[in-house]
């Protein structure tokens, strides 16, 4: 069964966004008040764990330079000796926020190593440019389906059911296909799905990017890869990708209905840096020659602005700057 993780996200952004002007002025009122902490319930099902593939399904027409950004954000995920001289903040400092969930799920905990896997490529649109979310679950169940996260990944000119309304991508699970069995029976395979939105809806799902179609209307931020689409991208695909880990199959680490939950990165809409408020996402680093602002370093050099992760330990919103 699909579900559709980001929507709750991306409905809570525009929400916090329209509410700047009246939220602001009762700002210093609200801070007399002491907020309760929020708590993401453990519903006592597995996390992914393991060594995982990161299949890349790439549907519609993408530049080589723009499938570069995406399998080296995967690359700097893990800390390998493949990358031992990345600067800090890091990619993989980021990730590892996540593995605090899985030492509060056991004494022994496991482990979680992701990898880029196989890539698939349909540059012809075989589906057409209009996807349903039946069309994505079978767009991704053309990834390898043991031991993986399949990623479809589509371009700037395919819509998608949602996509923009009420969401900038997806996770979920599917049953595996009747040929790929384990033990005569089948089983959950996790994915999901991010949209290019450069030309359909930047000012949602490219913010900060992007000037935002609500709220304060501050100038958008230099992208660290040079392409706001993309950039865009990463930024879904990485939230995305941490509620994959820690709630893989709608029964893991969230708040709220199983349906559209509050996860690891949902919980902490629009925050990338220390001192974030809505129209404004934080104190970041600033790339000297480009001028393009980010938070995490990444392999061959790459920059990369990732958002905010829900830390278990402290019960707060951890960024890396």
């Amino acid at each position: 069964m699909a579900s559709f993780f980001c929507s709750r996200n991306f409905l809570s952004f525009l929400f916090v966004i329209s509410l700047f002007h009246v939220g602001y002025a009762a700002r210093k009122l609200n801070e007399l008040v002491q907020q309760q902490p929020l708590l993401l319930e453990y519903h006592n099902g597995p996390l992914l764990s393991g060594k995982i593939s990161v299949n890349l399904i790439w549907y519609g027409k993408f530049k080589p330079s723009q499938r570069a950004i995406v399998s080296d954000f995967i690359s700097s995920l893990s800390s390998s000796s493949s990358f031992p001289s990345q600067d800090q903040p890091s990619v993989s400092t980021w990730w590892k926020t996540t593995e605090k969930y899985y030492h509060l799920t056991s004494k022994n905990p496991s482990s979680l190593a992701l990898s880029v896997g196989k890539q698939v490529f349909d540059e012809d649109y075989s589906l057409g440019k209009s996807l349903t979310g039946k069309q994505i679950v079978e767009l991704a169940s053309r990834g390898e389906q043991i031991n993986a996260i399949n990623v479809v990944l589509t371009s700037s000119d395919v819509a998608v059911d949602g996509f923009c309304s009420s969401r900038c991508g997806t996770h979920g699970s599917s049953l595996s296909s009747k040929n790929v069995q384990v033990k005569g029976k089948s089983y959950k395979f996790a994915y999901l799905w991010v949209g290019n939105s450069e030309t359909q809806c930047p000012g949602q799902c490219a913010w900060p990017f992007h000037q935002p179609i609500y709220g304060p209307q501050s100038p958008p931020l230099v992208a660290p890869n040079n392409d706001v689409g993309v950039d865009g991208m990463i930024i879904n695909l990485a939230s995305l990708l941490a509620g994959t880990a820690t709630n893989p199959f709608g029964n893991g680490y969230f708040q709220g209905p199983a349906e559209a939950p509050l996860e690891a990165a949902s919980a902490c809409p629009g925050v990338y840096g220390k001192g974030a408020y809505p129209g404004y996402a934080g104190e970041l680093l600033v790339d000297s020659v480009s001028g393009a602002s980010y938070n995490a370093h990444g392999a061959n050099g790459r920059k990369y602005l990732l958002p905010a992760l829900y830390d278990p330990s402290t019960s707060s919103c951890s960024t890396l700057v």
